[in-house]
């Protein structure tokens, strides 16, 4: 490691394209640290500042450890003085989505039931993102038991490029503070497209790992196998730097795959030659908004020069398999809910209480009807990806619409929501979602790429690719003072 101290305030450091440090990537304020061109110090306080600044009006945090976080950043710079850098997210801030458990931090999950508790153990991903030099500045909001809804007396968060207009499900706070540089990541979680709708929502790049690539052992569980712990960012890389801290196998779960973890980040961006992405024209440009089918043909466009082949593909219809989510999700959140909701069923908001109830009803040759509708799914699905390296997906059919119109979704916008992540949780494969372009009025768009089981190293190659050869993701919110 340098030692070499060229101290830059944080309010002063531009980087690429003159972005402020706050929008930086979490590469680049490695190097800087690393260097101790900047001190962790400096740049925790610079972002708790910028937390109290625009955070009133955004809404994402649900709480701040300012003290903890500041004793943390004073120990990241002693070790640095003394030689000992961590890697990567060493001084890194960070936030987390209020379903991992921290012990002594405040632990609702949304859900006013459980306003005052506070979590007596640390999930294990929290440790090591810890162990790996992060900062964890705090908490972000998510929606109730991480559901559908936000109950009051908690809020939504806001979406930064424009406030009336939806930021995704329950990481939609982890989504809103990447996007507007109040953290430089932060933990989510997906169930049904918990990742996937708030980095579309909000222009940032969310990776959905494969089921047990991480562990789930402290996390709040809302249905156990179709719930996956991942990441939001500002780029690919950045989530691979996250997915490889946090990833492989943990004695705490022994859901988590025992295979090794890949070293995610080490990809060469440059070039594809030979790599095939597939793409099912009949499904990925149905009914889907102008922004969306032009997205995908940039994409198209770009990975075509980057020396991919696209490979037309029949992925297998998915409409049984989102509308069979509904009950395995209600199923699954029923048994996890079952002790507290049997005390505390009053306080449920609507939309939880209602999945709950509709778990209940289910009886068991039902249930196995379903599992084996989703394992014919998951092996059909996986036989198309068998013969390409990826497939090529719209994050969402359309930008992000008004927050208004989606408090209570009705069903055709449920179905249309749904169409292109549930899928991906019922077969628990991985994806990467990227910002590929914008709306005439300034709302980011995404594609996500989707893999076999296992081969987040092929997503993160080919988003790292595309991302090396496009802008999309270097585009930020403008807050008041940027």
């Amino acid at each position: 490691m340098q030692s070499k101290s060229i101290f830059i305030k944080p309010e002063d450091a531009t980087l690429a394209k003159g972005n402020p440090l706050h929008y930086a990537e979490i590469s680049e304020v490695a190097e800087l640290i690393a260097r101790r061109s900047i001190s962790v110090t400096d740049l925790l306080a610079a972002q708790l500042t910028r937390i109290e600044e625009f955070d009133p009006e955004l809404k994402s945090f649900k709480f701040i450890d300012d003290s903890g976080a500041r004793a943390a950043a004073a120990e990241r710079d002693k070790e640095l003085a003394e030689g000992f850098w961590r890697g990567p997210l060493h001084g890194v801030p960070l936030a987390v989505k209020d379903i991992y458990e921290i012990a002594g931090w405040p632990a609702s999950m949304g859900m006013p039931s459980k306003i005052g508790d506070v979590s007596t153990v640390t999930a294990t991903v929290v440790e090591r993102l810890r162990s790996a030099g992060a900062i964890i500045v705090g908490k972000v909001h998510t929606t109730e038991g991480i559901y559908a809804e936000h109950t009051f007396p908690f809020e939504a968060p806001l979406n930064p490029w424009d406030r009336s207009k939806w930021t995704g499900v329950s990481s939609s706070g982890s989504g809103v503070a990447s996007a507007a540089g109040l953290v430089f990541g932060a933990l989510a979680s997906d169930t049904g497209g918990s990742i996937r709708m708030p980095a579309s929502a909000n222009g940032v790049t969310g990776i959905k790992p494969t089921w047990g690539r991480v562990s789930r052992a402290g996390v709040f569980e809302l249905a156990a196998t179709l719930d996956h712990v991942g990441t939001l960012t500002r780029s690919v890389i950045d989530g691979a730097i996250m997915l490889s801290a946090i990833a492989g196998r943990d004695l705490l779960d022994p859901t988590a795959s025992l295979l090794p973890v890949p070293d995610y980040a080490a990809v060469s961006p440059h070039g594809l030659h030979g790599v095939r992405i597939g793409i099912d024209i009949g499904w990925a440009y149905d009914d889907v908004s102008v922004e969306v089918s032009r997205a995908l043909d940039s994409t198209l466009d770009v990975l075509t020069h980057l020396g991919a082949r696209i490979v037309p593909v029949s992925f297998p219809d998915s409409r049984q398999i989102v509308e069979d989510w509904f009950d395995v999700c209600g199923v699954q959140t029923a048994v996890a809910h079952r002790n507290w909701y049997a005390a505390n069923k009053g306080s449920y908001g609507p939309a939880l209480a209602a999945l709950i109830e509709r778990g209940r009803k289910l009886s068991g040759t039902e249930y196995q009807e379903l599992l084996l509708r989703r394992a014919h799914f998951r092996g059909s699905a996986q036989t198309v990806l068998n013969d390409i390296d990826a497939l090529l997906i719209p994050g969402l059919p359309f930008p992000a619409p008004p927050a208004v119109d989606m408090v209570r979704m009705d069903e055709q916008t449920v179905t249309q929501v749904h169409r292109y992540t549930v899928p991906f949780t019922m077969s628990q494969l991985p994806t990467v979602t990227v910002p590929a372009g914008y709306s005439d009025d300034g709302l980011p768009v995404s594609v996500q790429f989707v893999g076999s089981d296992f081969d987040e190293a092929t997503l993160i190659r080919l988003a790292a690719a595309f991302q090396a050869k496009t802008t999309w993701h270097k585009r930020h919110p403008t807050l008041t003072r940027d």
